[in-house]
């Protein structure tokens, strides 16, 4: 029901800041803004879509962090998708998007409400809390290079009838 209600009120700001800017600049003004807004959206939704894949892939090459450049462009992809939304309210919610602060700040945001509700992730070790008692669970590993290992024999590998 909340949800309904945010909506509601979603739009009726988005109204009265057409009818307010509108007024103000002229009607042909206002659908200049809204559709170059809607060109940018599209714009950076294509943008996103060729580059992320490249960015995911160079940080897992370099053994880094894939999930906080997904995340980013995760974000400006959901920045296009308000920019192409009518309303200024939208357009102003992607344009903050597009800033890298804005984007670090909510993706903290979100990293920090995932680890108090269900997985964490330390380093070398995994640790997944139970929401019931929020006690840890540590699973250790030993990892082994098993590239240095003797090959395995080849013949036949017993699926085929010899």
């Amino acid at each position: 029901m909340r949800i309904i209600w945010l909506f509601l009120l979603w739009t009726m700001v988005e109204i009265g800041l057409f009818a307010s800017i509108g007024g103000r600049i002229g009607v042909l003004a206002t659908w200049c803004i809204v559709l170059a807004s809607a060109a940018l959206g599209v714009w950076l939704i294509r943008w996103q879509r060729r580059t992320a894949l490249g960015q995911v892939m160079r940080d897992l090459q370099a053994l880094g962090d894939p999930l906080t450049p997904a995340a980013h462009s995760a974000l400006i992809v959901l920045a296009g998708v308000l920019l192409i939304l009518p309303g200024f309210l939208t357009d102003a919610a992607g344009l903050a998007l597009l800033l890298p602060p804005i984007r670090d700040l909510l993706i903290g945001f979100l990293r920090e409400k995932a680890r108090k509700t269900g997985v964490g992730r330390g380093f070398g070790t995994m640790t997944f809390r139970t929401p019931q008692t929020g006690t840890p669970d540590v699973i250790d590993g030993v990892a082994e290079d098993v590239s240095t290992a003797a090959p395995l024999p080849r013949g036949p590998s017993g699926w085929t009838k010899p």
